[in-house]
């Protein structure tokens, strides 16, 4: 351990390894919340946007306030009825899904993961990731992953490397779905390529990928790789963003300290709300607004602050400068467009 990376610190571990374990319960716990995660984000790679099943058409719109009370259990139940109905008369798309929800929970968990190995080589105590499964026809069909840290950062070293090893590890992966998602791809006929009021917008990552192999995502049709990709670089930007308790508010922290994380939040909070306004006024969608309303709840809480100080050194300095490359490349000011 004298060589590794993690290795360089001055503090003794406040947990062994057989503290930090895991125990039957807590991977039957958390093995149920992916399993649930896996079917909702495979029901999501079917149905509109990402999939051909289109439910929205096929259930009327309520006309009055008083039927919207009952409007969302009717549209709930029908749409699950109508997506079970187009498996059992085409079963191959399922193949959609599957291959969707694969790609998208092979990028969270490497994410998270990444957090959590690194907290155990720390000795930081920690959740296995917790799979937030959302079962109601969502475009994602997951809120994500979160772990849960359970006991104080030792030191910066400690709280940057944990904060970045997710983002890193994550993107790590998204790279090669984002490649399989550009060589699969179909260019769409002209005419199709304008159909349809929803656009969503590409991350630099698929541009600078796409004009490397000859590939213009704007005018392909989306295919579960390039969905779980797009969805994957949303994910990873959202934990960048530089505030908060987020990965991205870690790195600064440990980077610049306590002054510069506080203002730096602050801006990141305005410039999401301009891009929230932008969004409303030149597209029709508050893409942004998640992470505005986010950003908003985050710098409520301060910081909490590790137990020694131990300044970053050059290598992490480095990693702190390629994980803002990770942000730039994965953050899409306007990520849903309607036209």
């Amino acid at each position: 351990m004298a060589d590794s990376f993690y290795s360089d610190y001055d503090f003794e571990p406040f947990y062994t390894p057989e503290e930090l374990r895991p125990s039957i319960k807590d991977w039957f716990r958390h093995g149920f919340l992916f399993l649930l995660t896996f079917f909702s984000a495979t029901i999501a790679g079917m149905v509109f946007p990402f999939g051909e099943i289109n439910v929205l058409e096929r259930i009327p719109v309520p006309t009055n306030y008083f039927d919207c009370i009952f409007f969302a259990p009717y549209f709930f139940s029908q749409g699950f009825a109508i997506v079970f109905r187009e498996i059992a008369l085409n079963p191959a798309i399922i193949i959609n899904g599957l291959l969707f929800s694969s790609c998208l929970l092979a990028i969270l968990t490497a994410h998270e993961f990444g957090h959590y190995i690194a907290c155990r080589i720390y000795g930081v105590k920690s959740t296995l990731p917790y799979f937030l499964p959302l079962p109601f026809l969502s475009p994602a069909g997951t809120l994500g992953a979160v772990i849960k840290i359970q006991s104080p950062m030792p030191t910066q070293r400690a709280t940057f490397d944990i904060g970045v090893a997710g983002p890193l590890a994550g993107f790590a992966v998204l790279i090669p779905v984002a490649i399989m998602g550009l060589a699969t791809m179909q260019i769409a006929p002209p005419l199709a390529a304008t159909e349809g009021s929803i656009i969503f917008a590409d991350p630099l990552l698929t541009r600078l990928l796409g004009a490397l192999m000859g590939v213009d995502p704007t005018q392909g049709v989306i295919n579960p790789f390039y969905a779980a990709a797009w969805v994957g670089s949303l994910v990873t930007a959202l934990n960048l963003l530089p505030a908060g308790q987020l990965d991205g508010g870690h790195a600064v922290f440990s980077v610049f300290g306590e002054r510069v994380h506080f203002g730096v939040g602050r801006v990141a909070f305005v410039g999401m709300l301009i891009l929230t306004a932008l969004g409303w006024q030149l597209y029709g969608s508050p893409g942004t607004l998640v992470f505005t309303i986010l950003l908003g709840i985050l710098l409520r809480f301060p910081h909490p602050q590790p137990l020694f100080d131990h300044p970053l050194d050059r290598k992490r300095k480095a990693i702190a400068l390629l994980t803002l490359i990770v942000f730039i490349l994965s953050f899409m000011p306007f990520p849903v467009q309607i036209h």
